[in-house]
């Protein structure tokens, strides 16, 4: 196996015990796989490809599924992607993704890869989860893409002009994980910043950076997991575990979408629907309506995914109570997301023993 090799479909169809709803599992080697972090897509626009981190070749390596034909298609082959780094081009032209020393794209015509930015002695955060997971996020024109690297005792946050090349710090901060750009405004970034202080909007220069919620200390709240709402100004977060929060960007007001123990939630492209996977208890992955928060969600399938992260199970922010020792392999994590039609569903789980990318229908 190498770079360009095509494998056959892997695809497995099996019908959810509780619901019914078949799911097709997409990959099946005895190895981990995981698509991209939950709000970042797994396809294209035109949904021909969907693509996918293995690791059956001993490292992890990018990999995508041309969907008419369910083939694999192997795109690289390295010892240095940072795995959650990848986020696919709109047009479906690249994949991008980033190494220990720099940003990178993958053609898929051509399988060339092309060096955009070199980080000159920064590199992403440690660890694996939050900040060090390393992820990107690549503007909706796919113009602009946004990279956080860690610099000494600071995090700043590199914007690439994927056309000239030509980048710049746009801002710095104590840290900076998981930026996203705006659906549809390339010109609008949100990002985590330090536990304590969440969740940051930034435009594009770095001008406006600026904090949009002040979290509870009293009730120790823990704000994570966040996502633009598309066609609006409001983002979507995690207030674990007490549900969804929906905070406006403007005005700083806020209001509860929903109130169970919604964990990775992702909203459809229409900004109406969410889907989350869940824990402590799991009740499988649901999905709940943004603007009916007296709706009870509905049960999409077990994911029967492991889960792992002891420290989501303690019911307040964890790291207000001092020094944490974190173990959440993230392949664990279901991290569900909608297709760009918002027909399909995707997400992970390692219920067979090894993590496997699994793809379903909201029709029954």
């Amino acid at each position: 196996m190498g770079k360009g090799t095509v494998l056959p479909s892997e695809s497995q169809r099996f019908s959810d015990p509780e619901t019914g709803r078949v799911i097709r599992q997409v990959t099946h080697h005895p190895s981990i796989h995981h698509h991209p972090f939950y709000y970042i897509p797994a396809y294209d626009d035109a949904m021909q490809w969907l693509f996918f981190v293995s690791h059956r070749t001993g490292t992890p390596q990018l990999f995508a599924e041309h969907r008419e034909t369910e083939g694999l298609l192997q795109l690289t082959e390295r010892d240095d992607i940072n795995e959650w780094s990848l986020h696919p081009s709109h047009d479906g032209n690249h994949l991008y993704f980033t190494t220990t020393t720099g940003g990178w794209r993958v053609e898929l015509a051509s399988l060339r890869e092309e060096c955009l930015i070199d980080f000159a002695g920064a590199k992403k955060s440690s660890g694996m989860v939050g900040a060090g997971m390393g992820t990107t996020t690549l503007s909706h024109d796919d113009r602009w893409w946004a990279i956080p690297v860690r610099r000494n005792s600071i995090s700043q946050l590199l914007v690439v002009d994927t056309h000239t090349l030509e980048s710049k710090v746009a801002c710095e901060n104590d840290s900076i994980g998981h930026p996203q750009f705006h659906p549809q405004d390339s010109d609008l970034i949100r990002y985590g910043g330090p536990y304590d202080r969440r969740i940051w909007v930034t435009h594009r220069d770095g001008t406006k950076n600026r904090l949009i919620y002040d979290r509870d200390v009293s009730k120790k709240e823990w704000i994570v997991h966040e996502c633009w709402r598309p066609h609006t100004r409001e983002i979507l977060t995690t207030n674990w575990p007490h549900g969804v929060m929906a905070i406006h960007i403007d005005t700083g007001a806020w209001r509860w979408v929903t109130r169970f123990n919604a964990w990775h939630p992702m909203v459809d492209p229409s900004g109406k629907m969410m889907i989350t996977d869940t824990k402590n208890p799991d009740v499988g992955l649901q999905r709940f309506d943004i603007e009916c928060s007296e709706t009870s969600p509905t049960l999409l399938c077990q994911s029967n995914a492991s889960n792992i992260g002891n420290h989501w199970d303690i019911g307040h922010c964890p790291y207000d109570d001092g020094s944490v020792d974190v173990y959440a392999p993230q392949h664990t994590h279901p991290h569900p997301n909608f297709s760009p039609d918002g027909n399909l569903f995707i997400y992970t789980s390692d219920a067979s023993g090894f993590a496997q990318v699994c793809e379903s229908t909201f029709e029954i």
